[in-house]
């Protein structure tokens, strides 16, 4: 599928709508959406919208959302629609938040880490992190451990109810211009960066850049930029990123497991039975396996092809990755002396990190470290 397809694909979303992962200062103004309808309730039935922050033309990232309907709907007989929106149909896609909020519309699919400007805390909320937990850590932190009770207190200040909704795994480090030997290599580059990732790559010398994801594919080739990430191969693949940028680099180790979120507006929340309550959660839960399995499941495909067709698929060198780790932890440091709320939960999410790193190391790590020995020596 060529570039202008998939633009072309975003319907009435636009070029515009095609959007990245990124922070809530990267959207242009947009008029604000006519306030909603309110949600329809009459005995069992539930009627609500749902705006993403994502285009449909993102069938992964998107398709949670379509998910999460599906299951509800599925759960009730019909009886609780909730109907879905892509970025800019009803309110601007990092609109999603404040809409949600407020009220305009029942519930938004996001990452809360877009939001960090209202408080650095929420990309802790989502696993949005460097260095942070891989997407089976952060699911394990958010239903067994402490993450859900913690970021449910947060988003509560915002009038809102979170559930998770997604998850990417740990995305790749994007795509370079020019090949990366060393940290020198970083000094100036100009890089679109989506969500908190900019906090750390600025500590390194880059100029962290936000943009929409149809304005990416542009950018690198008019070389208004050095080097950009968004997700992994299957996104990455139907932006056309590989044909402007030879080098691709992972891992991102400022995404390691990024979750996404059904935030939900908790006066409509709480209108809900304990019944109907119970399904949003199960079908949210849904959503967030599905995502995932979607993405492994695509990804190896999308990566053979880009290196069938000259893509250099390369790892960020150790000095680079141990200058972000640095870099990331002194930012870490700075915001647990000046944001009480940001210390309480990463506190708890990094105490959890090191028993998790110490368990996958054992068991994960090594049992894959084998079968991947086994593949490159061509045995599986």
């Amino acid at each position: 599928m060529d570039r202008r397809s998939i633009i072309a694909g975003t319907g009435a979303v636009g070029v515009a709508g095609l959007l990245a992962a990124c922070g809530p200062r990267e959207q242009a103004a947009a008029p604000a959406a006519a306030p909603a309808a309110p949600a329809v309730v009459t005995g069992e039935t539930v009627r609500w919208r749902l705006a993403s922050t994502f285009p449909r033309a993102l069938s992964t990232i998107w398709g949670a959302a379509d998910v999460f309907a599906k299951a509800v709907s599925d759960a009730t007989g019909g009886r609780f629609q909730v109907s879905t929106h892509p970025a800019g149909e009803l309110v601007p896609a990092m609109g999603v938040f404040d809409a949600a909020q407020a009220g305009t519309i029942e519930c938004a699919h996001t990452a809360t880490y877009f939001f960090f400007g209202k408080d650095d805390a929420l990309a802790l909320a989502n696993g949005g992190i460097s260095f942070g937990l891989n997407g089976r850590q952060m699911t394990s932190w958010f239903y067994e451990g402490n993450g859900l009770a913690l970021s449910r207190e947060l988003l509560d200040t915002f009038n809102l109810v979170n559930f998770a909704c997604g998850n990417t795994g740990v995305q790749m480090g994007g795509w370079f211009r020019r090949e990366i030997r060393s940290p020198a290599d970083l000094q100036g580059m100009r890089f679109r960066a989506g969500g908190f990732a900019g906090r750390v790559l600025e500590r390194l010398g880059v100029v962290p850049l936000a943009m929409p994801a149809g304005e990416i594919y542009q950018a690198l080739e008019r070389g208004t930029v050095d080097g950009a990430e968004f997700v992994g191969p299957y996104d990455d693949e139907k932006l056309g990123f590989h044909r402007v940028a030879p080098f691709y680099y992972y891992p991102g180790f400022w995404e390691a497991g990024t979750q996404l979120d059904l935030l939900i507006n908790k006066t409509a929340f709480n209108a809900l039975s304990p019944e109907y309550k119970a399904i949003v959660h199960n079908a949210a839960a849904f959503a967030h396996t599905t995502m995932l399995a979607r993405y492994d499941a695509l990804n190896p495909a999308a990566l053979k092809r880009l290196v069938a067709g000259g893509t250099r698929l390369m790892p960020f060198p150790r000095s680079v990755m141990d200058t972000a780790f640095r870099a990331a932890h002194e930012l870490y440091a700075e915001l647990n002396a000046t944001n009480p709320r940001w210390k309480k939960i990463y506190d708890d999410q990094i105490a959890f990190r090191r028993d998790q790193v110490l368990w996958h190391g054992l068991a994960e790590a090594s049992f894959d470290s084998y079968m991947q020995l086994q593949g490159r020596n061509n045995r599986l």
